[in-house]
């Protein structure tokens, strides 16, 4: 894992919008990992999973030269940076249908920490086994448990 810092994150809602947690795990050669997480008494899914990621990258923002990957399960966070962030720009923040793109708000923090490192944005399958998307979807439970 040299030069790397791996960043595992997740978020997620009890109802659809309803109480939300978020987390994130941190792993850099020679720590132990460190562990983030939160929690909203009324959001959305998607809006807890950028909020993960966002947190998590602004943990490390002083982290210069260093390589970030970040792995989250939301193909909505992965996609959304690597592939259609640059489409809504041009369309004015309208999405391919021409609907404003929801949590503008969240996606301009992200475009903002994304603009100051260099991020590989890695997709990993949700409750795969992967230990450390395991380690923040237990996380994740746990903050929204505290509004159930």
């Amino acid at each position: 894992m040299s030069g790397i810092i791996k960043i595992y994150t997740d978020g997620g809602c009890t109802g659809n919008p309803g109480p939300g947690g978020w987390a994130a795990v941190i792993l850099e050669d020679g720590k132990d990992p460190r562990e983030l997480s939160g929690s909203d008494e009324a959001t959305t899914n998607n809006r807890m999973e950028l909020t993960a990621v966002i947190n998590a990258l602004e943990s490390v923002i002083n982290a210069i030269g260093l390589q970030i990957e970040v792995h989250t399960d939301s193909q909505y966070v992965q996609r959304g940076i690597s592939e259609w962030m640059k489409g809504w720009i041009a369309k004015g923040w309208k999405t391919s249908s021409g609907k404003p793109v929801k949590n503008r708000d969240l996606w301009l923090q992200l475009k903002n920490l994304n603009d100051k490192m260099t991020v590989d944005w890695k997709w990993v399958k949700g409750h795969s086994g992967d230990e450390w998307n395991e380690r923040c979807d237990e996380l994740v439970a746990g903050e929204r448990a505290l509004f159930i």
